[in-house]
This record gives C-alpha cells, structure tokens and sequence, in this order.
C-alpha cells in the first residue's frame, strides 16, 4: 500500500489564516515544509476525509483525486469533510475522472453534512456518481480490495470514527482527530489479531499538553504506542506516523527532529509518501 498524507495540520492550518503567532509569521516567511495544510490521506484508491484543502493537494501537490473510489470520512467538522467541492465532480466542472463513482463512507451526522452543505449547488449529474454508506462504529466493511474495521474515536461530535484499513494483507491503522483509545477499543482490535504495518497518530499537542480528551500529544502517542504493543497489535517492524499538528504546538522542524529523535514515531509533513 502507498500512504500519502497531503495534509497534516489541525483545523487552522499552519500559517492559521488571522494569526500572527511566531509559528504562524515563520511559516509564511519560510514556506516549504513549515506549511501545513488541512487534513487528508490518500491509501492507495482511499482518502480518509475531504478539507477544503482538496484544490491545494491536487494543485500543489500532484494528487490525482478523480482517481479516488472510496472516502472514508472521520467526522463532520469541516477541516475534514468539504461537502461543496464535491460538487465539483462531474458536469463541466470535470472531465475524464478515473473513477467514475465516489463512494463515501461516513456516519449519519456526516452523511447528513454533506447532503445539507451540498444540496443548493449540487447538479443531478454530480448526484449521480455518488454513492453513499452508513457507518458505525465497532462494524467491519468492504469497500472493493479493502477491508475496513471501523472503531469509535474520542472527539466531539456524534460517532466520530477511526478506522483499520487491510488491503493485501497490509494493514493501516489511522487514529486521526481523537484522544487515546479506550479499552473497549483495544480489545476489539486484540482480538481481532491484527498486526498493524503502519499507524497513524493523532499529534496536535506534540510537547505541550492540554488536558483534553479530544486530540493526543507525543506524550498520550507514547503511552498508547505501548498498549497497542503489548496487546500484539503493532510491534517493532510497526511504522509510526504522528501528524494533525496545531500551531499551538509550534511544530517548526527542529522540533520535530527531536520528536522522532525519542519517540521513534515519523513526522508526517505534507507530500510525504510511505510505502508498506
């Protein structure tokens, strides 16, 4: 499997769009790899959610989105799913996509997000090459090659989602926008018994802490690195990936080098392709 993380910043993007922190003003002076756009990440034919930052990932990063069959949407806020860029896909707005039909995996509140943000200028042909599914969590579903498992994440809104993804035989577990896991949780993976080849941690404290249960910091990714590990979910052959960072956390480069310094853990930035 190819995993390609086009975005890798919380809500604001890295440089926020009103802010004037140091993070944000070294960000514009720098750009390259100091910006960060909202979150998306592309699993071979998969993405998981659908920013406003879509257009960007395409434009300015290469990323063939008429290829994507499948989106697997975390939760409703908007950093995650864009409904109105969807009504982009077809008519005169888009001409010889690869893949015809998007099917879009979601909860209900999202599934309801995205019809009622979308309906006013969605055409009948759009429409038409959607598909949608309705998700909960703790179920198992197929969406062509992949198996997904589907798991309640730790966020505010109603049934917010994470997911496993099995395709080949390789396994990704994305653990993005969420607190740490609950037990509930890690024994349905545990007795799942699957070895993951690569997981994805939600980061956007990296070294600050902030006692929330909504977002993890390395702190929170070290302790649940450990439990996934001892209940055989991931092991040392495991690639660990952290991302969805907030400029409140001043995620600048020297930082993160020291992150993966004593985490062990990959920092994602955007573009950045792992292949498993």
């Amino acid at each position: 499997m190819k995993i390609t993380y086009l975005g890798t910043a919380a809500a604001e993007g890295i440089p926020a769009v009103f802010c004037n922190c140091e993070t944000c003003r070294a960000a514009r002076a720098l750009g390259g790899r100091a910006v960060r756009s909202r979150a998306q990440t592309l699993i071979d034919d998969l993405s998981v959610d659908f920013p406003p930052d879509a257009f960007y990932h395409s434009a300015l990063l290469g990323a063939d989105l008429s290829a994507v069959r499948y989106l697997f949407v975390t939760h409703p806020h908007f950093d995650h799913i864009f409904p109105q860029e969807l009504c982009m896909r077809g008519y005169a707005y888009a001409h010889d996509m690869h893949a015809p039909v998007l099917e879009i995996f979601g909860s209900g509140e999202t599934l309801s997000v995205i019809r009622e943000f979308s309906r006013r200028e969605m055409r009948e042909e759009v429409r038409a090459g959607l598909k949608f599914h309705l998700l909960h969590a703790f179920e198992e579903v197929t969406a062509g090659d992949f198996r997904v498992l589907t798991l309640p994440a730790s966020h505010n809104t109603e049934e917010p989602l994470l997911f496993l993804f099995e395709k080949g035989g390789k396994r990704v577990l994305h653990l993005c926008d969420t607190g740490p896991l609950s037990v509930e949780t890690l024994s349905f993976l545990e007795e799942r018994g699957a070895r993951c080849d690569l997981v994805t941690l939600d980061c956007t404290h990296l070294f600050t802490y902030h006692p929330t249960a909504r977002h993890m910091g390395l702190a929170e990714n070290a302790k649940l690195l450990y439990e996934l590990e001892r209940r055989g979910i991931i092991d040392g052959n495991t690639k660990r990936v952290v991302t969805h960072f907030s400029h409140n956390s001043a995620p600048a480069e020297e930082l993160l080098l020291r992150a993966e310094r004593e985490y062990g853990v990959i920092a994602a930035y955007d573009g950045l392709t792992v292949e498993i």
